[in-house]
């Protein structure tokens, strides 16, 4: 991987993932997106091989706008070689993980589809012309094991569950046409582990029967299955630890 844009970047995963490759890799390029450039981590501020843009999954034309500055750092012959979607809105102001149906909102499932959904498909209609290349590109959406239907056996989270599906189907539907377009890539989702983050801190007491991974290891384990990602990994969904796991 050496030019990189990662979406999400003040997030925890997002912001892992960035200040992972720039500590890795000397020549690696990584240009973040996020709403609040100040919050990005100091790594994407350090040094010129790395950018903080400005971006919002819930602005109308956010993913154009970010294009558009794209292009004054990184040409499009030049292109990039890897995308990882990594904004993700489990809660917020009037927004909570629904245990019943009458806990649902359309306004919560509005934000949720915009920021896990809506705007990984805006962005990558954007960064289309960055991805015709001829070298081989991966594109990642950080998605969740709860947005699998086959393994929904619990119900409740409805916007968070149904966006994230959503989020899967966009995938599987860009891992069809984008090789006719832009070969060679390989388009995966992945569920990057129960992770120590803002999106899970109200839930640290039932966390704690669960493994949960610190925001850096979590970088480190889906950078290593990103790594590994080949051709024939094009339109599967796999889990941090590389194992695959049912849409």
């Amino acid at each position: 991987m050496k030019r990189v844009v990662i979406a999400g970047v003040s997030g925890a995963i997002g912001g892992a993932l960035a200040t992972r490759l720039i500590e890795r890799d000397p020549e690696v390029r990584v240009i973040g997106l996020c709403r609040n450039p100040e919050r990005a981590p100091e790594a994407l501020h350090a040094h010129g091989r790395s950018a903080v843009l400005a971006w919002d999954a819930e602005g109308e034309n956010a993913a154009t706008a970010a294009a558009a500055a794209l292009e004054s750092i990184l040409s499009r012959e030049e292109g990039i070689d890897t995308f990882i979607y990594a904004a993700g809105l489990l809660h917020g102001t009037d927004i909570f993980p629904e245990k019943r149906l009458e806990d649902l909102s359309a306004a919560s499932l509005a934000r949720s589809f915009a920021v896990n959904a809506t705007g990984f498909s805006m962005l990558a209609q954007a960064l289309l012309p960055w991805l015709r290349h001829r070298e081989f590109k991966r594109v990642a959406a950080i998605s969740a094991k709860v947005g699998s239907i086959t393994d929904n056996g619990f119900g409740g989270w409805y916007a968070y569950r149904s966006s994230k599906a959503a989020l899967n189907m966009l995938v599987r539907n860009l891992s069809i046409e984008l090789p006719r377009r832009c070969k060679p890539v390989a388009c995966v989702s992945l569920h990057p582990g129960t992770t120590e983050s803002a999106l899970s801190e109200p839930f640290s007491q039932s966390l704690a029967k669960l493994k949960v991974h610190s925001a850096r290891a979590t970088a480190c384990n889906l950078l290593d299955v990103l790594d590994a990602v080949v051709d024939e990994d094009n339109g599967r969904f796999l889990s941090w630890d590389g194992s695959e796991l049912p849409w």
